[in-house]
């Protein structure tokens, strides 16, 4: 529920604005809200980390705005609730208005949703789930440099859950789709909010089953295996699929060396 901000109130503060992040300094604002300007700013409490409130406060864009990837190597669960806020910010700012009847809507009481006054929809941030899978042949792991990452970052394959499938079919198709290869033994790892823009990473390790490396280029530049000891540019610590990297290098280590 939002309240006006006191000068005295306190905590960690994420001031959002189309999928922005106010960052001063380079980091995310901790203190008092009179030591930043927010006082008088309507706000509401959307978690607590290391006993103090995490507030969200939708305003227009400052100066110093930055993108949560620069909390990538903070604490997962800072990081965490810092895109639980910038989901949140472009969920409200995205459901002023009811899709049936296109009367205002206004922030539920209770949860986080928008209810409309007029036909008494209720509408939910929506995420979409995704795949992410290691997968391993023999002392490898295939790694691919993605289209939209000209960094030279090598990582592992993902992909979105289309209407109707199980998880398990997704990853079959989404493999089969970027690199043209089968693979077998799936097995499911751990899931991540990925609030880039509002995503659930489930991830998996797989191994290879048959097929030659063959790109969709609209997805892929490249895509090769690479041994276990020699690895190309990998992503940030913190991201799922540098677990599912290092959980797989650690395979092979323990069967190879």
């Amino acid at each position: 529920m939002d309240r006006i901000i006191e000068k005295s109130d306190r905590g960690w503060w994420i001031v959002s604005h189309e999928q922005k992040l106010w960052m001063p300094g380079g980091d995310l604002p901790y203190g008092e809200a009179g030591n930043f300007d927010l006082t008088g700013q309507p706000a509401r409490v959307i978690g607590e980390w290391q006993g103090e409130p995490v507030w969200l406060i939708q305003q227009a864009r400052r100066q110093e705005m930055g993108s949560l990837r620069q909390l990538l190597d903070r604490d997962p669960g800072l990081f965490q609730l810092a895109g639980r806020g910038v989901q949140l910010a472009e969920f409200y700012r995205s459901h002023k208005f009811c899709g049936y009847c296109g009367h205002p809507m206004h922030p539920s009481k209770t949860e986080w949703a928008m209810l409309c006054g007029h036909c008494r929809e209720r509408y939910y941030p929506q995420i979409a789930p995704c795949i992410i899978v290691a997968i391993r042949r023999e002392d490898s792991i295939l790694l691919a440099q993605h289209t939209r990452h000209r960094n030279g970052i090598h990582t592992v394959l993902a992909g979105f859950v289309e209407v109707g499938e199980t998880l398990e079919q997704t990853v079959a198709r989404e493999v089969m789709e970027e690199s043209g290869i089968k693979v077998k033994n799936l097995r499911y790892v751990t899931s991540q909010p990925w609030p880039f823009p509002q995503s659930l990473m489930t991830a998996f390790m797989a191994e290879y089953e048959s097929g030659d490396i063959v790109i969709d280029p609209k997805e892929l530049l490249e895509a090769n295996w690479y041994r276990y000891d020699d690895l190309p540019l990998l992503p940030p610590p913190g991201t799922v699929a540098r677990r599912l990297i290092e959980d797989t290098v650690a395979l092979c280590r323990a069967e190879y060396e």
